[in-house]
C-alpha cells in the first residue's frame, strides 16, 4: 500500500472511531498517547513510507532522527501526539480545531487559555497586552515604527541579518540611527562606550538572538526612559526575562512556541494609540488589542498548537528549567568545538555566543563541511547546514531538543574530527 493510501486508511479509521487512540469524530479520544517512546525523548523515526501515527519500536527499517531545523523548528513529539489525538474532534464538538469558528466559545477558550499560560510562564505584568497576529517577525519590522513613531526617530542595534533587515524597514518611516559602529561581519556586540543612543528617540530596537550569525545579547540593554523593543523570535521561553524592562517584545512562534504563521506581540498599554496615521489596521497594536486579537481571522490552529507547547513547557518545569537545559546544551557544543584542537571553530566572540543557534566552521574548509553534513544526515542528524549567507554549520538548540540528543551529536562531532584530521 503506497503512502497516500495508508494515510487515507488511517484517516478513515479515525473518522469511523476505530483508532486505538479513541474515536474520531464520533467522540473525544479516551486518553492521550504515551509520552515516552524508544530512545531519547523527542527522537523521531523515518520508516518505509507508513502514514504518520503511533510508531512501533525501532527496527532495522527505521532511522532515529534528531531534527535541528532553524525555523520552522522541532515541536515536541508529546505535543504533536496530543494534537493528533484530538485533531478530528476537538473537545467533543465533532469538528476539527482547524474548522471551528474563531468567534466561537470554543476558540475563545483556546486563545484566552494560551494567553494565560504565556502570562504565567513569562510573568507578564497586568499593564501589558498580549496580541496574536500574523505576518511573522518580518511584519513586525514595519509594525514597530508604524505603531511607535512620535518624534520620528528610532535607534537600532544592528548585530546581524535580522536587525539589519528591521533597521532598513524602519528607515522607510522614520529617522533610523544605528547604535553600533558599522561592521562587515557580525561576530559580537560592541561595548557600551561605543553605543550611540538619543534621549529623544521614540524607541530603541534590538534582536535578542541573531539566528544567522549566532550572536545573542547576554544582558538587556539599558536605554533609560526610551522604550525598548526586542525581537525574541529565536530565544523566547529559553531563559527568564523581566518583561517590565520592555515597551514591546515580539516573537515568531516557529522556533520555541509552535508552527510558523503565528506571531506574538507583548506591548505595554501606555504605548497603544501612538504611531503614524497611515498604519494599516491589520498591523495596528491598538486595533488588535481592542478586538482581542480577533480583528480578522487569526491563525487559529497555530494558536491552539502554541497553547499545547506552553502546556508542555510548564510540565517540564517552566522557563527556569528550559534555561538550565539551554545552558547545558550550548555548553556541550561549544566545549566540543573549543577542545577540538582547532578542527571546529566557533567564530562568535565568547561574550556574545548564542545559546540557541550555535555557529560552527570546520577549519579545513567547505568541502569537509559538505562531507560532515552528508555523514551527519546519514546517521540521523538532520538540518545542520548553516544559513546560505554565512555557510558552515548551524546547531539550533531550541527547547524541543533534549540534552541526550545533543550529547549524541557531540559524540558524532568527536568521531568525525578523529576520522578526518589532516
Amino acid at each position: 500500500m503506497d503512502r497516500w493510501r495508508r494515510a487515507a486508511a488511517s484517516a478513515g479509521s479515525w473518522r469511523r472511531g476505530g483508532s486505538a487512540q479513541g474515536g474520531g469524530r464520533a467522540g473525544r479520544p479516551d486518553a492521550l498517547p504515551a509520552e515516552d517512546g524508544d530512545g531519547p525523548a523527542g527522537d523521531r523515526t523515518v520508516t518505509d513510507g507508513a502514514a504518520p501515527g503511533p510508531q512501533p519500536p525501532h527496527s532495522a527499517m527505521e532511522q532515529p532522527i534528531v531534527f535541528f531545523g532553524p525555523g520552522p523548528s522541532k515541536i515536541p513529539d508529546q505535543v504533536l501526539e496530543r494534537v493528533q489525538a484530538e485533531l478530528l474532534n476537538y473537545a467533543g464538538t465533532g469538528v476539527s480545531v482547524m474548522e471551528i469558528s474563531h468567534r466561537s466559545a470554543e476558540f475563545q477558550q483556546i486563545i484566552s487559555g494560551t494567553e494565560t499560560r504565556l502570562r504565567r510562564l513569562l510573568h507578564i505584568p497586568d499593564n501589558y497586552r498580549v496580541l496574536f497576529v500574523q505576518g511573522g517577525a518580518t511584519g513586525q519590522f514595519a509594525a514597530v515604527p508604524l505603531n511607535l513613531c512620535v518624534n520620528g526617530k528610532a535607534d537600532y542595534f544592528i548585530t546581524g541579518t535580522w536587525s539589519k533587515k528591521a533597521a532598513a524597514e524602519a528607515a522607510r518611516y522614520l529617522d533610523m540611527q544605528p547604535v553600533l559602529p558599522a561592521t562587515e561581519k557580525f561576530l559580537g556586540i560592541a561595548g557600551r562606550d561605543q553605543w550611540r543612543l538619543r534621549p529623544d528617540a521614540d524607541y530603541v530596537y534590538y534582536c535578542d538572538n541573531e539566528t544567522v550569525e549566532g550572536v545573542e545579547f547576554q544582558e538587556v540593554p539599558d536605554t533609560g526612559d526610551v522604550p525598548l523593543v526586542a525581537d525574541m523570535s529565536s530565544n523566547i521561553l529559553t531563559r527568564p526575562i523581566d518583561v517590565s524592562k520592555f515597551g514591546v517584545i515580539f516573537a515568531g512562534a516557529q522556533k520555541n512556541m509552535g508552527p510558523a504563521g503565528l506571531t506574538i506581540v507583548i506591548v505595554r498599554e501606555d504605548l497603544l494609540g501612538r504611531g503614524l496615521p497611515v498604519c494599516p489596521s491589520v498591523l495596528s497594536y491598538s486595533t488588535m488589542a481592542k478586538a482581542g486579537s480577533l480583528y480578522n481571522t487569526p491563525p487559529c490552529f497555530n494558536v491552539y498548537v502554541t497553547g499545547k507547547v506552553l502546556d508542555w513547557v510548564e510540565e517540564q518545569g517552566g522557563v527556569e528549567e528550559m534555561s538550565k537545559r539551554s545552558d547545558t546544551k550550548a555548553k556541550l557544543i561549544y566545549t566540543a568545538a573549543d577542545q577540538s584542537d582547532g578542527f571546529y571553530v566557533a567564530p562568535v566572540d565568547g561574550a556574545a555566543r548564542s545559546r540557541t543557534t550555535v555557529q560552527l566552521r570546520i577549519s579545513a574548509g567547505a568541502e569537509l563541511e559538505k562531507k560532515f553534513l552528508k555523514e551527519a544526515e546519514e546517521v540521523g542528524f538532520k538540518s545542520l547546514k548553516g544559513h546560505r549567507s554565512v555557510g558552515g554549520l548551524r546547531v539550533a538548540l531550541f527547547n524541543a531538543l533534549t540534552v541526550p540528543q545533543i550529547e549524541k551529536l557531540v559524540k558524532f562531532l568527536g568521531q568525525f574530527a578523529t576520522q578526518n584530521r589532516g
